[in-house]
């Protein structure tokens, strides 16, 4: 049995009425891009993330992309949630069967992200210490959930790490509207290190900050409706298009 898989084993899925999964439609320049499945499963003691993508058209023709990604660890109180694993497999034109593999452990009073024993990277991860206490990319909207459901409406940070590049999240919550039927996240990514190049194996990212607009439903889920960001200086959005029942195969 594969690494990743004992993981995933390791632990255990949380009940299936704390899940909520759906499909999303991704245009880029306007036009349809590809599509992303996303499942979030949480409950008092622990979640489980999974996102899988895959691209078409003129994205699809240049990249080949297509992916997946799963994390999983524990829920605390008052506190950044504390990451467990974070395991991506993705194909790129010129890169197949990729892998990035970290385990979070705890070192020197810190929980540190290292690579896994299955991670493909070839170039050095940063310094540890922009390693320490940070979270993965799909252990930080689980943290802005979190935040959101312990009514927390102010402006705050998440502190991401990605396997490569560290950056901050910040967060602000704009005022609700009546008859809104979601809520509004002004999201703004923050480059801290491995971007231009320090360490990314995908080329030379933008390192200026990048704003984001999230969208999430206003109710338990709290899930994603719609996010829009600019890539390469054009329009990326993401538009909900599907909810899928719970315990149910998400079908593209």
């Amino acid at each position: 049995m594969a690494l990743s898989a004992l993981v995933l084993a390791a632990f255990p899925r949380v009940p299936l009425a704390d899940e909520a999964s759906a499909i999303y439609r991704v245009y880029w320049a306007g036009l349809p891009a590809g599509d992303i499945k996303l499942t979030l499963r949480d409950d008092p003691a622990g979640y489980r993330d999974e996102i899988a993508i895959r691209t078409e058209g003129l994205p699809r023709l240049v990249t080949r992309f297509h992916g997946s990604a799963a994390s999983g660890g524990k829920l605390v109180a008052d506190h950044l949630p504390q990451p467990h694993y974070y395991d991506a497999h993705y194909d790129l034109r010129k890169s197949k069967n990729k892998r990035l593999s970290m385990r979070f452990v705890s070192r020197a009073g810190a929980l540190v992200a290292d690579r896994g024993p299955e991670d493909t990277s070839s170039k050095p991860p940063p310094a540890e210490g922009f390693r320490q206490n940070v979270l993965d990319p799909l252990s930080a909207l689980t943290a802005i959930r979190e935040a959101l459901r312990r009514g927390k409406r102010g402006d705050f940070s998440v502190p991401v790490y990605d396997g490569s590049r560290r950056f901050d999240v910040k967060v602000r919550a704009l005022p609700k509207q009546a008859g809104d039927p979601a809520l509004h996240l002004e999201l703004t990514l923050a480059p801290i290190a491995g971007f231009k190049g320090e360490t990314s194996d995908d080329g030379d990212p933008d390192d200026a900050p990048r704003p984001v607009d999230l969208r999430l439903s206003d109710d338990a889920r709290l899930m994603p409706l719609s996010m829009s960001v600019s890539l390469y200086y054009m329009p990326l959005v993401v538009q909900l298009t599907k909810w899928c029942g719970a315990g149910q195969p998400c079908d593209w």
